[in-house]
């Protein structure tokens, strides 16, 4: 405990705030520059929801460019240490309440922005070269109690950790899925496109990312291994940025793993932009019993939540039962097409559903694998033909199969169950076929 509340430097929180408030606002500038928000809030007609935000609803378009608008300026206040408490606050909850608008656009990086910021609003990541300090001169300091820092590393550790102990699956390492499909197709890259037709690669690449997802959070705390460690990052993410369609998430984390390296090489790294450190110590240590304890429980859920698909039988890469926020990062290559049909229960009226008429094309993808995704869109339709066509005491039912991994497409979900009769929540989901 001595260790955890010892004086530490607080230049990594100084870069950690700069580079992930950077990031943040030119990644809201580049969404709406991109008509992302027309992709994903305007053309669809329906949305998914997580389970318990079903209240979080898509504001009008014009809304929406407000939202970003302020994701964006307050990432770049919190980027300057601008009235940093309320900037990061206000970051986090227009932030996530972006991404609770629709389940469908949920990736782990997300998620994983959302966490930080959460972590953030608790830390005095403005106390030092900021436009707080320089209001308030008093406010500055040069050490914070190491927990302040420790905490991101173990977060950063946790994700890691959990995304190689997710490889260790059957398809990853003994049939080299989901890479022995994705790489062939990679025609484009110079080089390397040659070598990417033999099966051989697709295994190197499995059994390479299950032991850097493992152990590099280990190498990045230890001191001797550190620098060879990040160059290691570094590679890594490159090498999957161009490989793979996977947003800013490369750059989150070769900016996110500088956490590791010491205070010195910060003052070091800060100096490019103007940083010198106070000459005279000044310590940041309020009593912060509770932010303390906020941190055990927090940890404690990211540690045992991701462990939660153990509670239901079946393999999770097919039920989904567990898989969002456990940090299964890029394991399945699923196809699937689902046809929904709708019955009045008292005239004997059925019509087969039409799901373009309702979604966009990426969710139309997505809702023929997620199981929580059809019932809700049972539910959608069901009130829709009752409002449009008057229908009385609907039944849907659905004519789901997927396939996993290059296997061979199966039956999905039981297709004589009435959708509408069942109920979401963290029970196990009988009628998915496992």
């Amino acid at each position: 405990m001595n260790k955890l509340n010892r004086p530490y430097g607080i230049e990594p929180l100084i870069t950690f705030r700069i580079l992930f408030g950077a990031l943040m606002g030119i990644g809201a500038i580049r969404f709406m520059q991109q008509g992302w928000i027309e992709k994903l809030y305007v053309e669809p007609g329906f949305f998914f929801k997580f389970y318990g935000f079903e209240w979080v609803e898509v504001l009008s378009p014009t809304g929406m460019y407000v939202l970003y608008s302020v994701i964006a300026l307050s990432a770049f206040l919190v980027m300057l240490g601008c009235f940093y408490r309320i900037a990061i606050l206000v970051f986090f909850c227009s932030f996530t309440y972006a991404e609770l608008i629709d389940a469908t656009n949920y990736l782990n990086h997300y998620y994983l922005v959302c966490i930080l910021a959460f972590l953030l609003i608790f830390l005095p990541a403005h106390r030092a070269f900021s436009i707080d300090v320089w209001r308030n001169p008093r406010w500055c300091v040069s050490h914070v109690p190491a927990w302040c820092v420790y905490a991101l590393m173990v977060q950063i550790g946790i994700v890691y950790f959990y995304a190689g102990f997710a490889k260790l699956n059957y398809d990853w390492l003994f049939r080299a899925m989901p890479m022995a499909i994705w790489l062939p197709t990679k025609v484009d890259i110079p080089i390397l496109s040659n070598l990417f037709q033999y099966t051989w690669l697709a295994f190197a690449f499995s059994w390479a990312g299950a032991l850097y997802d493992l152990s590099i959070a280990f190498l990045l705390y230890y001191a001797p291994t550190r620098p060879l460690a990040y160059i290691a990052v570094v590679v890594f993410h490159v090498l999957t940025k161009l490989l793979f369609n996977i947003g800013l998430f490369p750059f989150i984390m070769i900016f996110n793993t500088l956490i590791f390296f010491s205070p010195k090489f910060h003052q070091s790294l800060l100096g490019f932009i103007g940083y010198r450190p106070m000459k005279a110590e000044k310590i940041y240590a309020p009593n912060l019993y509770m932010f303390k304890l906020l941190f055990v429980v927090h940890l404690s859920i990211q540690i045992l939540f991701p462990l939660r698909h153990y509670l239901y039988q079946g393999n999770v890469l097919w039920t989904e039962e567990g898989y969002r926020f456990s940090w299964r990062v890029m394991l399945v290559e699923k196809v699937g097409q689902a046809t929904f049909y709708i019955k009045d229960g008292v005239t004997g009226q059925q019509s087969e559903v039409i799901n373009q008429e309702y979604l966009t094309e990426f969710q139309e993808k997505q809702l023929a694998i997620q199981p929580d995704f059809i019932l809700q869109f049972a539910k959608h339709i069901a009130q829709e033909y009752q409002q449009k066509y008057g229908f009385q005491q609907p039944e849907v039912t659905v004519d789901c199969h997927v396939a996993l991994n290059a296997r061979t497409s199966r039956r999905f979900i039981d297709k004589k169950v009435n959708l509408l009769d069942l109920e979401d929540g963290w029970k196990q989901k009988d009628w998915i076929l496992r």
